[in-house]
């Protein structure tokens, strides 16, 4: 995209800007025009513009226009880029635009063309009394007087001198001067147009389709044939003006007699003439400076250039001479081409623009086809859906198509291409072209033909003139380009014209008066012509608005503003909104870009539509305007000021290319005025105003259209006078009612929809039968559209008919004829495809068809959108809805008019109708403040007709709450209010209000009714004795239901509450009281007054002191710290006949129950436990529960101690089992959740399923291990591995002599802790490799024998189902391995399946000693690793790393072995424990001793718990059978790391590197390993570097473990400990975890804690110890039960 410089906005007058032009008071203007009203509208007037519309309409319909000047906070900013911004500009000579003048040049230029034509050359004007002759005054005063023959006759030709001017003595040669001047140049050439006139209109209203009418004159061409237009037939008057040409003038005053083909006496020629002051003249009534001599030479014009600078021009010097040296052909002022600034438009091109012609195909910057069509104006068509162009809306519209001259079918060619006449090229003859339109003739087609063509020749349409025209087109600007290009050009201009203002010391400044005179001056002179460009109708769809918009601009608060152009039209009341598509130029804003002298000449808005007009910026726009009740006279004054083009150009109104200045227009009683529109301002155009304007100079305006609902009238007589000029509409005005009849379904539009929608259906209706009779009197027949039988019932309808109510796009039901939209119904030629109207139906030659075939035949279809009921329907829902605001107000009346107590609910329903009628309407406020004081009468009323309290204190609660003030207020309103005098002043204000209602009535009768109340309730009273209660209660509820204070229903309430607190007191000593009831009651009779004496009184008196008695024993006994069961249970009883408190007696009930149920579950579960078969002994749980409930109680029940024996028997026997699984230190629940995990680890381990097969590789390789499937119970499809019989998952290592795989994680094999090139060794193969437990194995013969305890137990364990199933998984699998476990039948051969199962038995959680030293001695025989025999292994224990206690890593810090050495704050404080209740017999142990802290962390097995009674066997156990030699070095910078992985000495490195083979166990194989981060290699049983000799299975050294070897020797301990001590000072809390010491709390098992942490890694370290580590606790001024809370804290 093309980018033009940017624009400077400092250098434009902008609202509030330095360089803004202030706003001045009224002027003089030139033509004594009057100011059109200014408009300052307020902040909040300005927020809606329809409703200020609606406010000015009045005001501003009197003038046309207004201006609005926003308030001063309103400014929007300029959303244009001007960098991007381009437009194409319209070319513009003022002289031509004013209509007197144009029609001037018009007839000067057919005028020369006509004599040059016949050899004479009208150069010049012609001189009489010594001064030019204007040619064009002298036709109109003669055609004024009645014509040539009329005024010789009368003998006025001084009186047409005086009239021209000509003063001073009349001679008697002015007479014959003017007569022979107008006989040999005018009346040639008006003889000629008598005759020729009537053929061109007649040839333009063929190929236009019709006549252009409306026209001052008949047209000639009433119904022409068809294909045999009358321009080419010989009778035509086209053709006899032609032979007039020829002929002699005497025979051309017949027109319709055919002419004789005779050589005419031409007119006398000459080669020109010079007028007697060839020195030049001066004519009378100019000023010296305003004309120029028309003989002399022409001197340099000025012109503005294209970039704006001055240039100078000499004529034109290709014009052919004369012997004389005399120009044939020079310009001059009064030439018919006007002069553009010094030079010479053409003609053609100066009506209309070459863009216009062609369609608007000009290249780059055409219109799409569509933007400008044959019959449009300047804003008729909508925005079509083709690209948009690059520069649009910049050319002037047509007033008719350029349609072709002969029929289309008969053109092949481009004009001049074909002969106009007969439709051939030049292949018959050469043709001869026009040389003002270029079409071509045959010579011999023309009548009569021409035999030469030496002299210039034009047709006879430009000799009689069309006058069209129109503005050229100019160039393509930037703003930037077009600022810089107004400024040289108004500079230029107006800087040789200033005065020198002596006081100023310069030229005196251009101002807006100077500007305005200027502008009226160049327009009406004839001799001066000045050419300005004008960018407008600007299409802001393409180019961008001026105003931001919401896709662009969201943010900008702008965009939405209601005053926003682009909002504007689509207004909430804006009839706009009912349009279903844009309209640019209506709906969508149009641009114009302004400079000096630019104008926009009169016109009207299209429909007759409201137009607003806002400044962005730049310099003065001058508006004139004329209300639209003058719009007709000032039509008038522009048909006689101009017939002429009216006459060839009836609609030259709608062009906008005519200007007729405002005193002429004034003295025609035309009503003008004006006003000036600066930056940031509105002006706003009312309907039919009709308006024209300049620019004072580079200027930036928006405009676009908006219909408020006033505008309809106007808008639908828009529509008929397009209709009538045949031009097209905007958008069709039938849709747009329809449409808001099915949109808006408002009252508001219903008032201005309903009279329009009036008179549309009867518009419709009417056209309709018209049609109709139309179709049904050329053959009286069955019409199917009225379906009526005509007289000849038996025709038929030939005529299509069809009810079709689609959508369909508009030039669908557009009329061919007068362009006008059929939107509700239309007819159509099924031959042709033309649509009409049903105002041309039938007339219009839509087809070769006669006239009666085109009103009935089978070849035209007429359809209806809506039926005849369907309209009438839609119509009357209008009306309807339009009325009701009148129908209830005609309701209303009548109410008021026929009764004079109107009803109140009538008055109701009429108010609750009028509120739902969105209509304002005047009476209802007042209905509506009536009703109110009918309704607060009734709702007083209410008050005392009401049988229920409804009004008194609905809520007492709520009404008491507040201060006691308020309180008391209230109820002195309510009492005023209660007041009986208030019903009879209710009475009285009902008949002063004057309605009527039900409650009149019955308040009426209630004031009767309180009267008799009150005589029976004075009687009842008198006579206490003779009445009942019941009797009592209904004078009292007859009293209440009056709604007022009556004091004889306060006196019968009193008696009535007395006689009823007797019946209850009576009722209440049958039942069994409470305590605070028998008070409450003895409080309400008291509040009544009963009497002391009376009987029902005493008698609750002393119940309530025996009561209040029996309560205080009670809480004595409950408060108790012994209970007394006995004397409970005596409370209770006497309770039942004493009012004693129910919290009191149900807490003694509820400690007798819970004793009663705990015994009697106690000796239930005492008795079970005692039953033979076990399955019917309660749960342990069970008993345990409730043993744990009875701390509640405070004494046991008896049975108590019996249950508790049986439980610690049972408890033996549990512990017994924890003790097998090296649990002994831990929880008894955690024997059954342990047991569980064995049964479920053995359900794999021992799986008979898992047969031995031959070393397989993993399937994949996971990142992490999968415990799903371990911990569900589901065995895997998949190959398992390892010890623990599970699929791969994580990391694996392989055995490098039996090629199985093992998990890392069961091995305890960190992934750092190995390289991928080391070889392993599995603890199958070589028995000296630990496999990490975490508990104890018990053996299957121990675990049988502690199932056999089973039937000895008192209660039923939940351990025994668990018990079964891993008793019988081991046993199963001893049972099914027990063929290879015989010595006799064991041979080398089994040694894959010995490993095994031996495999699986070591990962089983039981321990089947027999055949785990049987497959191991098998192996060591049949394929030994290790040097010696295996040892027989009786017990398994753990192998998990004894936690450090906190005493233990202070001693490791402070490298103190014994704890007495350590400082007195950081000793262990002892306690002293009582002995526990409990059975357990182990926890009576005495504490071991303290041991003291580790030296190093370099076990390599790691042990059982801290607190295991087994440790000490464990060391000669296989858990402890092999340990990892003392490291020798330590350089790795945690000491743990390096304890267990030494640094290779030198020789070790060289070794690996020249041999590459450490180990058995780890070989240098990058199979399975796959990030290795060890610093070293380890020199030890498992790693160890070997010789290439010694191959993958050397065995061991004999003396690797003995005392003599060097790595392990004492000087190796030596260092060990030496550096172990360096690193336990640099890092004391991470190297102290050592063996466990001893401290009193030893026998609490502590070691619980290791069966709910994670297993420490390969450094000893674990999460607990991390995060006692992190913590940093140090010292010993905790005791022991703080450290367990913290580890305990750690540890969850």
């Amino acid at each position: 995209m093309r980018r033009a410089p940017p624009l400077d906005m400092s250098t434009v007058e902008r609202r509030g800007h330095p360089l803004a032009v202030r706003e001045t008071n009224k002027r003089v203007r030139p033509h004594g025009l009057q100011e059109a009203p200014t408009f300052r509208p307020t902040e909040e007037e300005f927020k809606d513009p329809m409703a200020y519309m609606r406010k000015i309409a009045a005001e501003g319909r009197k003038y046309g226009i207004c201006k609005i000047i926003p308030p001063e906070n309103w400014n929007p900013s300029f959303a244009i880029d001007t960098e991007k911004f381009h437009f194409r500009t319209r070319r513009q000579e003022l002289n031509s635009v004013e209509g007197s003048t144009r029609a001037n040049l018009n007839y000067l230029d057919q005028l020369a063309k006509f004599h040059k034509q016949h050899g004479m050359n009208l150069n010049r004007f012609p001189s009489v009394d010594k001064r030019p002759l204007d040619l064009y005054k002298l036709k109109k005063a003669v055609e004024t007087r009645g014509g040539f023959e009329r005024v010789c006759k009368l003998k006025k030709w001084a009186e047409i001198g005086r009239d021209l001017g000509y003063s001073g003595k009349i001679m008697s040669s002015l007479s014959t001067s003017l007569k022979n001047s107008y006989q040999k140049w005018l009346h040639p050439y008006e003889e000629y147009l008598r005759v020729a006139k009537p053929g061109v209109q007649q040839q333009l209203e063929f190929e236009y389709g019709g006549p252009l009418t409306p026209s001052p004159a008949n047209s000639p061409m009433k119904r022409s044939h068809q294909h045999t237009p009358a321009s080419f037939r010989g009778e035509s008057p086209a053709m006899r003006a032609s032979v007039a040409l020829n002929s002699t003038l005497k025979h051309a005053e017949d027109p319709e007699k055919p002419l004789p083909i005779i050589e005419p006496p031409r007119p006398v020629t000459s080669s020109g003439f010079i007028a007697v002051n060839s020195g030049g003249f001066t004519p009378v009534n100019l000023t010296p400076a305003s004309f120029q001599a028309v003989n002399t030479m022409t001197p340099p014009i000025k012109r503005e250039a294209a970039n704006g600078t001055s240039t100078s021009q000499q004529p034109d010097e290709g014009a052919s001479n004369t012997a004389k040296n005399t120009p044939d052909f020079q310009i001059s002022t009064l030439s018919p081409y006007p002069q553009t600034n010094g030079h010479i438009s053409n003609p053609l091109k100066r009506t209309i623009s070459h863009d216009s012609l062609n369609g608007g195909q000009s290249g780059a910057d055409s219109t799409p086809p569509g933007e400008l069509e044959g019959q449009n104006g300047r804003r008729s068509k909508r925005q079509r859906k083709e690209a948009a162009p690059t520069v649009v809306g910049s050319h002037m519209s047509l007033l008719r198509p350029l349609v072709p001259r002969m029929a289309a079918e008969r053109r092949k060619g481009k004009p001049g291409e074909l002969c106009e006449s007969c439709g051939q090229g030049e292949a018959m003859a050469p043709l001869i072209l026009c040389d003002s339109c270029e079409y071509g003739y045959h010579q011999n087609c023309l009548d009569p033909p021409i035999k030469s063509t030496g002299r210039d020749w034009h047709c006879p349409r430009c000799l009689v003139g069309t006058g069209e025209f129109g503005f050229e087109e100019g160039g393509i600007y930037g703003l930037r380009q077009f600022q810089e290009k107004a400024h040289n050009f108004k500079e230029s201009y107006f800087d040789p014209k200033m005065p020198f203002d002596p006081v100023l010391n310069r030229k005196r400044l251009v101002t807006e008066d100077d500007v305005e005179r200027e502008f009226w001056r160049l327009v009406e002179s004839i001799t001066e012509t000045v050419e300005v460009e004008y960018g407008a109708d600007i299409h802001s769809t393409t180019h961008g608005s001026g105003f931001p918009d919401i896709e662009k601009h969201p943010l900008d608060p702008y965009c939405k503003d209601p005053w926003n152009l682009n909002i504007l039209p689509l207004h909430a009341e804006s009839l706009f909104r009912h349009i279903k598509s844009d309209i640019s130029g209506m709906t969508v804003p149009w641009l114009y870009v302004g400079m000096c002298f630019s104008t926009f000449c009169w016109h009207n808005e299209d429909h007759y539509t409201y137009s607003a007009n806002y400044q962005h910026f730049g310099a003065t726009k001058t508006w004139y305007g004329i209300p639209g009740a003058d719009a007709n006279r000032f039509e008038q004054a522009m048909r006689q000021a101009v017939p002429e083009l009216f006459e060839q150009q009836p609609d030259l109104l709608f062009q906008l290319v005519t200007l007729l200045p405002p005193d002429q227009l004034k003295k025609a009683g035309v009503n003008v005025y004006a006003l000036d529109q600066r930056a940031g301002q509105f002006v706003v155009t009312f309907p039919q105003a009709y308006h024209a304007g300049f620019n004072h100079g580079f200027n930036f305006n928006e405009a676009v259209n908006f219909a408020p609902h006033d505008w309809e009238p106007f808008g639908e007589a828009g529509i008929k006078r397009l209709q009538e000029f045949r031009r097209q509409p905007c958008f069709s005005h039938d849709e747009l009612l329809m449409t808001a009849a099915s949109r808006d379904t408002t009252i508001k539009t219903a008032k201005w929809l309903a009279p329009a929608l009036e008179r549309l259906k009867h518009r419709e209706l009417q056209q309709r039968q018209d049609f109709l009779k139309r179709h049904m009197d050329y053959n009286d027949h069955y019409c199917k559209v009225v379906d009526e039988p005509g007289a000849q019932s038996d025709v038929r309808c030939a005529m299509g008919f069809e009810t079709d109510d689609h959508d369909l796009p508009e030039e669908e039901y557009q009329c061919s004829f007068c362009k006008a939209f059929s939107y509700l119904s239309r007819y159509q030629c099924l031959k042709s495809g033309k649509i009409v109207c049903l105002q041309h139906a039938g007339t219009y030659e839509c087809c070769d068809a006669g006239e009666e075939q085109r009103h009935n035949s089978a070849q035209h279809s007429l359809r209806y959108r809506y039926t005849e009921e369907g309209l009438s329907g839609v119509v009357q829902k209008v009306i309807d809805r339009a009325h009701m605001p009148q129908a209830w107000k005609e309701k209303l009346d009548k109410v008021l008019e026929d009764e004079d107590r109107p009803s109140l609910k009538i008055m109701r329903s009429l108010v609750s109708e009028g509120e739902r009628i969105p209509y304002e309407l005047p009476d209802l406020p007042a209905l509506k403040q009536f009703v109110d004081r009918c309704n607060e009468w009734v709702e007083e009323a209410t008050n005392y007709i009401t049988r229920k309290q409804q009004n008194r204190r609905k809520n007492e609660r709520v009404w008491r709450k507040g201060n006691s003030a308020k309180v008391a207020e209230m109820e002195e309103r309510d009492k005023e209010l209660r007041k009986v005098d208030n019903i009879h002043k209710l009475l009285a204000d009902a008949e002063r209000i004057s309605f009527d209602c039900p409650e009149i009535t019955t308040l009426r009768e209630r004031s009767e009714a309180i009267a008799t109340f009150q005589s029976e309730a004075r009687s009842a009273l008198s006579t206490l004795a003779s009445c009942s209660t019941q009797e009592f209660e209904d004078l009292v509820e007859m009293g209440k239901s009056f709604n007022v204070d009556i004091p004889e229903v306060e006196e019968l309430e009193t008696v009535v509450k007395q006689m009823k607190w007797n019946e209850q007191a009576r009722e209440m000593r049958t039942q069994l009281q409470t305590l605070t009831d028998v008070e409450a009651f003895i409080k309400q009779g008291r509040e009544l007054r009963i009497p002391e004496t009376n009987e029902y009184l005493l008698y609750y008196q002393e119940q309530k002191v025996q009561g209040e008695l029996w309560e205080s024993k009670a809480n004595e006994l409950i408060r108790a710290e012994t209970v007394h069961y006995q004397q409970l249970e005596a409370l209770s009883s006497q309770a039942t006949s004493l009012p004693v408190s129910r919290d009191t007696l149900n807490a003694i009930d509820a400690i007798l129950t819970k004793q009663r149920e705990a015994h009697r579950q106690i000796i239930s579960m005492y008795e079970k436990s005692k039953d033979p078969d076990l399955k019917k002994r309660p749960k342990y749980k069970a008993v345990r529960d409730v043993l744990d409930s009875l701390s509640e109680l405070n004494s046991k029940p008896a049975g108590t101690i019996d249950l508790e024996k049986e439980i610690r028997r049972h408890e033996d026997w549990m512990r017994r089992g924890k003790k097998l699984f090296g649990k002994a230190n831990a929880p008894l629940h955690i024997l059954h959740s342990h047991m569980m995990l064995v049964r479920d680890h053995n359900e794999f381990c021992l799986d008979l399923q898992d047969k031995p097969r031959m070393p397989v590789e993993p399937a994949s390789r996971e990142q992490t291990p999968v415990d799903d499937e371990a911990s569900q119970g589901i065995k895997s499809t998949r190959d398992v591995f390892c010890i623990c019989r599970q699929p791969e998952a994580g990391m694996m290592i392989e055995c490098e002599l039996c090629h199985e795989w093992y998990h890392g994680k069961c091995l305890k094999i960190a992934r750092g802790k190995i390289k991928e090139d080391d070889k392993y060794t599995c603890p199958i193969c070589d028995f000296r490799v630990k496999i990490p437990r975490d508990a104890a194995r018990p053996k299957l013969e121990e675990l049988q024998d502690w199932q056999n305890d089973l039937p000895g137990l008192p209660f039923q364990p939940e351990e025994e189902d668990t018990l079964e199933d891993i008793v019988s998984c081991a046993q199963e699998f001893r049972d099914f391995i027990r063929p290879y476990t015989n010595p006799m039948m064991a041979t080398p051969d089994e040694v894959t399946t010995q490993r095994f199962y031996l495999r699986k038995i070591e990962g089983a959680d039981i321990l089947l000693a027999y055949e785990t030293n049987f497959f191991r001695q098998q192996l060591h025989k049949w394929a030994p690793v290790a040097p010696e025999p295996p040892p027989i292994l009786e017990n398994s224990y753990s192998t998990r790393k004894p936690r450090p206690t906190k005493q233990q890593k202070m001693m490791a810090q402070m490298g103190i072995d014994n704890p007495d050495d350590l400082p007195q704050q950081f000793r262990t404080k002892q306690y002293t424990f009582k002995s526990r209740k409990s059975s357990d017999a182990h926890s009576t142990k005495a504490p071991q001793p303290l041991q003291p802290a580790p030296q190093f962390r370099g076990s390599a097995t790691p042990t059982s718990g801290p607190h295991s009674a087994s440790t000490a066997t464990a060391s000669s156990s296989h858990g402890s059978s092999h340990r990892l030699p003392q490291p020798i070095s330590t350089c790795h910078p945690d000491s743990a790391y390096s304890a267990y992985f030494p640094t290779l000495s030198p020789q070790s490195n060289q070794a690996h590197a020249e041999y590459g083979n450490p180990s058995p166990t780890f070989a240098w194989q990058g199979r399975t390993l796959h990030n290795t981060q060890s610093p070293g290699l380890i020199n030890s049983p498992i790693f160890r570097p070997i010789t290439p000799s010694q191959g993958s299975a050397a065995p061991l050294e004999s003396n690797l473990f003995s005392p003599t070897n060097p790595q392990f020797g004492p000087s190796a301990l030596r260092e060990v400990t030496a550096a172990q001590s360096h690193n336990s000072l640099v890092s004391p809390l991470r190297d102290a975890y050592g063996p466990s010491s001893s401290n009193p709390n030893t026998n609490m098992d502590n070691s619980i804690f290791a069966d709910f942490t994670t297993d420490a890694d390969d450094q000893g370290r674990n999460e607990a110890g991390e995060a006692l580590e992190g913590l940093g606790v140090v010292g010993g001024s905790q005791d022991d039960d703080q450290n367990h809370e913290l580890t305990a804290e750690f540890l969850t």
